[in-house]
């Protein structure tokens, strides 16, 4: 790995909350709730979320989800995904995550409707994402073969989530290089137990500052993230580096402002 430039993990580390946050509220929305209802998957909050986020990877094994998304315990991923894939119909695996993708753009139509920097943000993203070294990337990977919508506010959306799951994969290598366990890292982080439980582990739970190392570890694994996702960020120059942070800047100020009762 080329290591990048102070001036591109500066970019990273301005723009990473932005990405996270960004890429991944579509998940949490009422058009992914809707995705949930028309896919036939209810009664739980995390069988929709796998047959989406991880529709692209096609009907695979339970195992090759876990492998993708890393940070989630395995017995929980097999009988979310399992249970997904019994209530899919005819011959349609991608079926969870094509309707996943609708909600992304949706979302993206109506959180950002009025954010003018929509396109420049999407070209932007795109040189990111094509830039990215697919290797030990699969989720991403899966995410980045679908075709980009014309519109723009629903294109920025879905560059967003490719964004986001760069990240995520990148970070699911750091932490193993780091030598932390998935639950390890996840206590040590931000939101700690709460994410831990979030991600539906069972307790009790270690308290990581009483390990040894184990907080210390975590931060090299963040560190190494940077890095590794630097990589492909270095494909902007410095002027459109900045131009991206400050759009990401403006487009979170329009995704999570406050809405009136009734609107997106």
């Amino acid at each position: 790995m080329n290591e990048p430039a102070a001036d591109v993990l500066a970019t990273v580390v301005a723009s990473k909350d932005f990405v996270g946050a960004l890429g991944g509220a579509f998940m949490i929305s009422r058009y992914a709730k809707a995705a949930a209802e028309d896919l036939g998957l209810l009664g739980g909050r995390l069988t929709p979320y796998f047959a989406g986020r991880c529709g692209f990877l096609g009907d695979v094994d339970a195992d090759v989800v876990v492998a993708a998304v890393a940070f989630f315990p395995p017995d929980v991923v097999r009988q979310r995904w399992e249970s997904a894939r019994s209530a899919r119909t005819g011959s349609e695996p991608l079926r969870g995550g094509l309707r996943y993708a609708e909600a992304c753009h949706a979302w993206g139509v109506g959180r950002l409707a009025g954010f003018e920097g929509a396109v420049r943000l999407a070209e932007l993203g795109e040189r990111i994402v094509a830039a990215v070294d697919v290797v030990g990337l699969p989720l991403f990977g899966s995410w980045r073969a679908v075709a980009l919508p014309e519109e723009p506010l629903a294109r920025v959306a879905q560059v967003l989530h490719l964004l986001r799951e760069h990240r995520g994969g990148m970070h699911a290598l750091a932490v193993v290089a780091s030598g932390l366990s998935p639950l390890e890292s996840v206590l040590a982080g931000v939101g700690g137990v709460t994410n831990a439980q979030f991600f539906e582990y069972e307790g009790p739970f270690v308290d990581p500052a009483a390990v040894p190392g184990l907080l210390a570890r975590r931060a090299a694994a963040e560190e190494l993230t940077d890095r590794l996702v630097g990589s492909a960020y270095a494909v902007l120059d410095a002027a459109e580096r900045a131009e991206f942070v400050a759009l990401l800047g403006q487009a979170a100020g329009f995704a999570f402002a406050p809405r009136e009762l009734g609107r997106p």
